[in-house]
């Protein structure tokens, strides 16, 4: 299998958060048309076919990932 290329440190990240539907896109540079693979849990890479290389991340359902983290992680503090 060929390498992927995963987004390189120093380039530009664009992101956006669509606070009705609870989604923050990530690209790198400008977003772009890109196929998206859901690989689970509401989180979907987009990546460029020709070019071989990720071009941005969407995060459904960022709020209630965020919150249940920081609930998990508190709750282990006080254990």
């Amino acid at each position: 299998m060929d390498a992927l290329n995963i987004i390189e440190a120093g380039r530009r990240l664009d992101w956006q958060h669509d606070q009705g539907a609870d989604v923050l896109y990530i690209s790198t540079d400008m977003p772009q048309s890109s196929l998206g693979v859901d690989i689970g849990e509401g989180i979907i890479v987009r990546y460029d076919e020709a070019r071989r290389e990720v071009t941005g991340i969407t995060i459904v359902g960022l709020r209630e990932k965020m919150a249940r983290e920081l609930s998990s992680t508190i709750s282990n503090l006080n254990d």
